[in-house]
């Protein structure tokens, strides 16, 4: 092949290559002439003028994530390590200002980001550094927003994605939480326990209410169930007393009273003789007597002259000598 053909053919491949200049898309191309500005190449085909025109440089236009790790302390003397995140893209309008004012733009915005840091965190202590991130974070957004955006960087978002105490901080921390939620179940179980107390306290009384209201019920059909019997013997028994009615009865409620403790396992043994309940009967007869005594001579007491009450007074007290009485 002729050489002249070769070098013509490299000839114009160069030139080619030289003049056509294609961008990619959210990207920008600067293109000098002579070593000046010239103009920004956007995305697509662009042509340049040979050896006159070059690029200097491309510009990245997407969203770019800054991570820094920072360490300083609260307000109350804890060593602490944040991690911030920032959200930082390039402006279309000031795409000449952020490639030739900075020349190491995002270290200039990590010390940005330090002197901020530094600043805002030591006003807190450590529980408002978790709480209050989100004021943090605002601050260092404004601070580099008004620092960066006049060489063409756009703030887009700053975060504080980790805070990170000192190891025995965290242990601290971790053992007042478990002493506080300690207290807070001490606490609950000491209600349940106070509850429970009130409604077996409730249910004693509500059975001691019960209780009471049968025994009486039970007392009030034993009285039926002797005035029943008194009743049943004085229809069928005209020439029975009613005194000899009740030694009866009373006889009966002896026996099975006796009865029923000797059917019990755990039955006490008393003294006991006929002679025993032979004394009650002759107690209650004299008791009797002396009421329906006392009884006949308040009546007759209602009917005597007032001058006759002395003498009749008289014989009320001899009646109530219960022996004499008998006699």
């Amino acid at each position: 092949m002729n050489p002249i053909i070769i070098v013509a053919a490299g000839v114009f491949l160069f030139f080619l290559f030289s003049t056509v200049k294609i961008v990619q898309e959210k990207s920008a191309k600067i293109v000098q002439r002579l070593g000046s500005f010239s103009r920004i190449l956007h995305p697509g085909v662009n042509f340049c003028i040979p050896i006159l025109e070059t690029v200097a440089g491309t510009v990245n236009l997407k969203v770019q994530q800054l991570d820094i790790h920072i360490e300083t302390k609260t307000k109350d003397d804890v060593f602490v390590k944040l991690q911030v995140s920032v959200h930082v893209q390039i402006m279309k309008s000031k795409v000449r200002e952020a490639f030739y004012e900075l020349d190491d733009p995002y270290s200039q915005i990590s010390s940005y980001i330090f002197d901020t840091v530094r600043a805002e965190v030591p006003k807190l202590e450590l529980d408002d550094v978790f709480s209050r991130k989100d004021d943090i974070a605002t601050a260092v957004k404004a601070e580099l927003s008004e620092h960066m955006e006049k060489y063409g960087y756009s703030i887009v978002q700053t975060l504080i994605t980790d805070i990170d105490p000192d190891a025995m901080v965290k242990e601290s921390m971790n053992r007042i939480n478990a002493a506080k939620r300690n207290k807070e179940a001490i606490y609950e179980d000491a209600e349940g326990r106070k509850i429970a107390k009130i409604k077996d306290a409730e249910a004693d009384k509500e059975s001691k209410r019960l209780q009471g209201e049968g025994v009486a019920e039970q007392r009030l059909a034993i009285i039926k169930g002797f005035a029943d019997s008194v009743e049943d013997f004085s229809n069928t028994l005209n020439d029975v007393s009613p005194i000899e009615i009740m030694q009866f009865v009373l006889l009966t409620q002896h026996y099975d009273t006796i009865k029923d403790i000797g059917e019990k396992n755990s039955a006490i043994i008393v003294p006991y003789s006929p002679g025993n309940l032979q004394n009650l009967q002759q107690q209650l007869m004299e008791g009797n007597l002396m009421a329906d005594e006392i009884n006949r001579l308040s009546r007759e007491r209602a009917k005597i002259p007032t001058d006759a009450k002395k003498t009749f007074a008289q014989k009320e007290k001899d009646i109530l000598n219960i022996q004499k009485n008998l006699e």
